[in-house]
């Protein structure tokens, strides 16, 4: 007998890093690069903190909003991607953000009137359940 699957929603709204900025920061200096990394993931905390330890794998819908077109999608959501999942193991609400834990993402884009990211996260039937 098979439980019900839960699913959480969230908005995280902040502008994340573009991989060009992590990149260059990275070629400045270690101690840049991960102060940028661990200044977004304890900002991305702070809107995540609400949500329970996930034990079920997932998968991740991200809706990506920006005010503008100027940035390549590819180059701002793998850079969010990255923190973002990052920061749920950080915060022990994802014991891992491996292929056993996280079993796909999807992207999708808009154009809005701030940036954001907004979450749809999914528990996955493991055969377990």
């Amino acid at each position: 007998m098979s439980s019900k699957l839960k699913s959480w929603k969230v908005e995280i709204p902040i502008k994340v890093p573009s991989l060009n900025e992590y990149i260059s920061a990275c070629r400045t200096n270690y101690h840049k690069a991960n102060n940028m990394k661990h200044k977004y993931q304890a900002e991305i905390a702070k809107y995540i903190s609400h949500l329970p330890r996930m034990q079920k794998p997932v998968t991740i819908d991200f809706l990506w909003t920006e005010k503008n077109n100027r940035r390549d999608y590819d180059n701002y959501s793998s850079c969010g991607r990255k923190f973002i999942l990052d920061a749920f193991v950080a915060s022990g609400k994802l014991p891992d953000d491996n292929r056993k834990y996280v079993r796909g993402f999807s992207d999708t884009f808009e154009l809005g009137k701030d940036y954001k990211v907004t979450l749809t996260i999914k528990e996955v039937d493991d055969g377990n359940t």
